[in-house]
């Protein structure tokens, strides 16, 4: 192998060999919950998102034996499941850390502050782009919009919403997730670790006593534009129907 095809991390020795199988006990529990989750669906491979995500749930990213997982239990080839997994940026494709930490730097997040907080916590964390920190406690990444744009610079933290963030309020954030204090999100279900995350969207039950009722909805912010459609805010109307709407001059 060249030193530049060790550079660019092009491999021109041999293939790589078949990914190796979980270990027997794993296995058998991951076939038992995938055979739950595959009699969901009328067509079996209808059952892969939520697969990969119960593969996330036992090893923290989607790993080659992962792939192999469900491409053997859905009748798939391992390419028809690389390919999927590799579109989807939930599917994490290397090890990561117990709290996935998300800067929105999307456009309105970005000119509200999120281009800031994301540098700023890049510094203090000492990682960058889509790196774990060395205690394997937080993964940081920038992502695109999370539909919480009227609650701008949003974070989230294993797809958690902490609304209203600037830098100072995001590096304590991480701070106290890699000290173990307790952190409650802006609005939503408490925070619990990324593989219980991935279990949970894969389809199984969230346990966690009042998880369910603390989801919750859309928050004021969110409907504020509805609630004075219906006439049910004092606010004046943001603009004219356009029926009362002339020209400068009027006619």
């Amino acid at each position: 192998m060249t030193a530049d095809a060790v550079n660019t991390g092009i491999s021109l020795g041999m293939p790589q060999l078949p990914a190796p199988d979980f270990p027997a006990e794993v296995r058998a529990r991951l076939e038992a919950d995938a055979q739950e989750v595959i009699a969901r669906y009328p067509d079996s491979r209808s059952a892969l998102l939520p697969l990969l995500h119960l593969t996330q749930s036992e090893e923290g990213y989607v790993s080659r034996t992962g792939i192999r997982f469900c491409a053997e239990v859905l009748g798939l080839t391992t390419a028809e499941v690389t390919a999927v997994a590799t579109f989807y940026t939930m599917y994490r494709r290397k090890p990561s850390g117990d709290y996935q930490v998300g800067v929105c730097t999307n456009t309105l997040c970005a000119v509200m502050g999120g281009d800031a907080i994301f540098d700023e916590l890049k510094e203090h964390l000492g990682v960058g782009n889509n790196e774990t920190t060395p205690d394997g406690k937080v993964t940081l990444e920038h992502i695109e919009c999370n539909a919480a744009c009227d609650y701008a610079p949003v974070v989230m933290v294993n797809w958690e919403f902490f609304d209203n963030q600037t830098p100072a309020s995001a590096k304590a954030l991480v701070d106290d997730l890699r000290a173990g204090r307790p952190v409650e999100p802006t609005r939503g279900a408490p925070l619990c670790t990324f593989k219980d995350t991935a279990r949970i969207l894969a389809g199984f039950p969230d346990g966690r006593e009042g998880a369910v009722e603390a989801s919750g909805g859309a928050g004021p912010a969110s409907l504020i534009g509805l609630r004075i459609a219906r006439g049910e805010s004092p606010h004046a109307p943001v603009v004219r129907p356009r029926a009362e709407t002339g020209t400068e001059g009027g006619e």
